[in-house]
């Protein structure tokens, strides 16, 4: 679609305590940021999870390590309280994107469909993700979550791109198409080569990227990295991708930026580009009218 998105915040919406209700049958999309990668979409009285990491069970994992993934803040809101799901996708099998812990507790009250890489199908289901209501992807895959909602499955390099011995790639992205309105979840991701090319062949109207960077420390203690605030701009350029919202920051001190530091880099050097460094929890309400998309704050389309 390629609509021209006024990205606004709802300063007085419903947080994340409105996941724990039933969903209303509204036309907007609501968008809300659960830390990390992690974000929770609603459509029509559907709910959709992208890589949602709800627990503290990384700290316990790499207790005594050089990075012993101390959160920065809470868990945001408890998962076996979270109603109304749908779907939830996973990009890939690191576990502050398929977390067992998470992945459990969702269960409580929902049924959903999973969604998680082929090529890591395996360690989906022994995090809990029930064979029955598994969809094990991988790139070039479509799927029909409900009439007006779709999912195809891209390419993602997190650091490198990787494929499986059957050629399943290892990392996604997602692009999920609701109602016509085209929303890309890059899961992990740094640029390769194509992929400005691909995404404008899939129309994103609104990209979620981290902006959390890379560099070699991290990279050589097994944390591999993502897009600078300046990739993304250059992505979204590239791409033909008139918004984004920033993400996978604040949460490890070891792997975030400041974000007040990303803002200040969107303001002086994102030109057109709409863009969010989002607060976790904040819900944004995206309207469809028929010849644009307005992502509805109350204030202005540039926040921090």
């Amino acid at each position: 679609m390629n609509s021209q998105p006024i990205i606004r915040t709802l300063a007085d919406g419903p947080g994340l305590g409105y996941l724990t209700k039933a969903a209303t049958p509204s036309e907007d999309i609501k968008l809300w940021w659960l830390g990390q990668a992690g974000f929770a979409l609603e459509h029509v009285g559907r709910r959709v999870l992208l890589d949602p990491y709800l627990s503290d069970s990384l700290a316990t994992k790499y207790a005594g390590t050089i990075f012993p993934h101390t959160r920065l803040h809470p868990v945001p809101v408890d998962p076996s309280e979270i109603q109304g799901v749908s779907a939830v996708l996973h990009s890939h099998a690191h576990t502050d994107h398929l977390d067992p812990a998470t992945v459990q507790a969702l269960q409580t009250r929902n049924s959903p469909r999973f969604i998680a890489p082929r090529a890591r199908a395996q360690i989906a289901l022994e995090r809990h993700v029930p064979a029955s209501s598994f969809t094990p992807v991988t790139a070039g895959d479509r799927v029909e979550l409900a009439p007006d909602i779709t999912v195809t499955a891209v390419p993602a390099a997190h650091e490198t791109l990787e494929t499986d011995e059957h050629g399943d790639s290892v990392f996604l992205g997602y692009v999920i198409d609701i109602a016509g309105f085209r929303i890309y979840h890059s899961g992990d991701c740094v640029p390769y080569e194509g992929q400005s090319q691909l995404l404008r062949q899939h129309g994103v109207d609104l990209a979620l990227l981290p902006i959390n960077g890379r560099d070699s420390h991290r990279l050589t203690n097994g944390v591999p990295g993502n897009f600078t605030v300046e990739e993304t701009i250059g992505l979204c350029s590239a791409a033909r991708i008139p918004a984004m919202v920033g993400h996978h920051f604040g949460l490890f001190d070891f792997n975030t930026i400041n974000p007040d530091d990303a803002a200040a880099e969107f303001a002086r050097t994102a030109g057109d580009l709409q863009w969010t460094v989002p607060t976790v929890g904040r819900p944004y309400s995206i309207t469809v009218p028929r010849t644009d998309v307005v992502l509805q704050e109350e204030s202005i389309s540039h926040e921090r």
